[in-house]
């Protein structure tokens, strides 16, 4: 682990931070998780064209959950890129911000050139929430993980990023589930590197135990 004034870097799996929200005023303001990743220069000549060298990766981030009522689900782009999303406040396959689950998902990003994709916590929930896994993957075509650089930053207010760093990983899975965010009843949260590779969502779902059944999806 790397710490620093402003960035905490959680660099093995396993490692693992914990905040007590107790010390000042966390709990008025929102958590963000945010996914970004960068895209290696595209290659170059007629056989890499061919190939689709040039494609670029697209990356989507989710989450699954479980709040202390035991409700749980998962949250992600392909959930809502078909209009079922909606506004912060209705209960949609986006989320819900302003009622359980208390998490939002503000959007699909396709490149991972601006402020990519981000989840939004609302402090007012901490008391329902139990777990989150953090999770993303890799639409479209083989897993290059290599080239995203993708990293996973969950923001929480006057404390140091905690930063999740996929680093230059070889699985040919596309599927990652990058960290666990768990929610203490005392007021503390703690987040843990698992960046554990799975096929997909059923798969990641049955190495951490959540029970929920799958079907296909696409955007």
């Amino acid at each position: 682990m790397a710490i620093n004034l402003n960035k905490i870097t959680l660099e093995k799996q396993g490692d693992s931070h914990k905040i007590d929200l107790t010390k000042g005023n966390e709990l008025l303001q929102e958590i963000v998780i945010n996914l970004n990743w960068t895209q290696e220069p595209p290659k170059k000549g007629f056989w890499s064209t061919l190939l689709k060298g040039n494609s670029a990766i697209d990356l989507d981030l989710g989450c699954f959950y479980c709040l202390n009522n035991g409700q749980k689900s998962v949250i992600d782009g392909l959930q809502f890129a078909h209009g079922q999303g909606g506004p912060k406040d209705a209960p949609t396959k986006q989320g819900r911000y302003t009622g359980a689950p208390w998490i939002w998902h503000t959007g699909d990003d396709r490149s991972g050139a601006g402020n990519g994709e981000n989840i939004l916590v609302n402090p007012k929930g901490l008391t329902d929430l139990k777990r989150i896994v953090v999770y993303c993957f890799i639409y479209e075509g083989a897993a290059k993980w290599t080239e995203t650089n993708a990293v996973v930053t969950v923001k929480i207010p006057n404390n140091p990023e905690i930063a999740v760093e996929m680093g230059k990983q070889y699985s040919t899975r596309n599927f990652c589930a990058i960290a666990e965010i768990l929610f203490d009843k005392n007021n503390s949260i703690t987040v843990k590197k698992l960046v554990s590779f799975h096929t997909g969502h059923g798969d990641c779902d049955k190495a951490y135990n959540w029970g929920m059944k799958w079907t296909a999806g696409s955007k």
